[in-house]
């Protein structure tokens, strides 16, 4: 299995320079293909904005790779919406979306319902968190499926520095995800940010895909991608730093556990553990208990939804 994956790393990885950006958009006039930004958004006001109009300002009025921008409002209660309409994208509120079926809290949800609400024959998903953004993230890991037609979903990997160090963020990655995949889906060890939020991937994959509602979408996604496609349909591309803001240990807690219980929905689909976590806050009487349920739930391959089918026919 290392050599398949030396293999795979000197195969599909790659980096933004790799494509110069008139080879890209040669490609796009070549294959016709269009390409969606998606921007799952929830109380991102401080930085939606300088997102949306760094990826306008580059990749739609200086060249034409990118054919829409679309933010996905997961319910903020800030100006997030207002924000990022006034920046230049077209706004939707995740309720609006598909109401036939509830909306629930979480980034799967958003993304899985972001598919009935974009055009695009590619899918480009950016976090709306980003700071110091650089549209190398978006031509950088939509070039591939541009140029390449044997690539079906590309990743993003850059440094995530923390709090000055350099490679110490994606603590979740580092203590959850890369063992998990490293011990169940040994073909995926190559990935060095597997669950980074900016990757982009072709439609026809997506609409096939199941989406876990949570944090555990990108794992998700990932291995299920694999054992759709294959490993040599994946790939990735270094595009240099990502800057964000950081979440607490306590709600990186929340992250690693609907990360494992997307990984153990994946190993096994009998008995589970109970999908919950507990954990502590001091207070004036010492510690609290406080449980969280872990998101369990997972949407259907958009394939199935009838409105989405409807729509693809019309």
């Amino acid at each position: 299995m290392l050599e398949e994956v030396e293999r795979w790393l000197a195969t599909r990885s790659w980096s933004v320079a790799d494509r110069p950006l008139h080879r890209i958009l040669a490609a796009k006039r070549a294959t016709n293909q269009s390409v969606s930004v998606v921007l799952p958004a929830l109380n991102e006001e401080e930085t939606v904005g300088d997102i949306v109009a760094v990826i306008r300002h580059d990749l739609m009025h200086q060249v034409p790779l990118v054919d829409e921008i679309v933010v996905v409002d997961s319910g903020s209660t800030d100006r997030t919406a207002e924000v990022a309409a006034a920046a230049g994208a077209r706004v939707v509120h995740r309720d609006a979306i598909l109401p036939r079926i509830p909306a629930v809290p979480g980034k799967g949800e958003v993304l899985w319902r972001s598919l009935l609400v974009t055009t695009g024959d590619i899918v480009c998903f950016i976090d709306a968190d980003l700071r110091e953004f650089s549209s190398d993230f978006v031509s950088g890991i939509v070039g591939p499926l541009l140029t390449d037609p044997d690539v079906d979903l590309v990743k993003g990997m850059y440094d995530r520095p923390l709090a000055g160090a350099a490679g110490q963020g994606g603590r979740v990655t580092e203590l959850m995800a890369r063992p998990l995949l490293n011990m169940h889906w040994p073909q995926l060890a190559g990935f060095v940010q597997p669950l980074g939020g900016e990757y982009a991937a072709r439609r026809s994959l997506l609409e096939q895909l199941p989406f876990p509602v949570g944090y555990g979408v990108e794992l998700g996604m990932l291995v299920d991608a694999l054992h759709l496609v294959g490993l040599d349909a994946l790939a990735q591309v270094d595009v240099g730093v990502r800057k964000h803001r950081h979440q607490d240990g306590q709600a990186l807690g929340r992250m690693a556990a609907a990360i494992y219980r997307t990984a153990q929905l994946r190993l096994a689909r009998g008995h589970m553990i109970r999908p919950a976590l507990t954990q502590f806050e001091r207070s004036g009487d010492g510690f609290e208990p406080r449980t969280y349920s872990v998101d369990t739930e997972e949407r259907p391959p958009m394939a199935e939804i009838v409105e989405y089918a409807t729509r693809k026919v019309a």
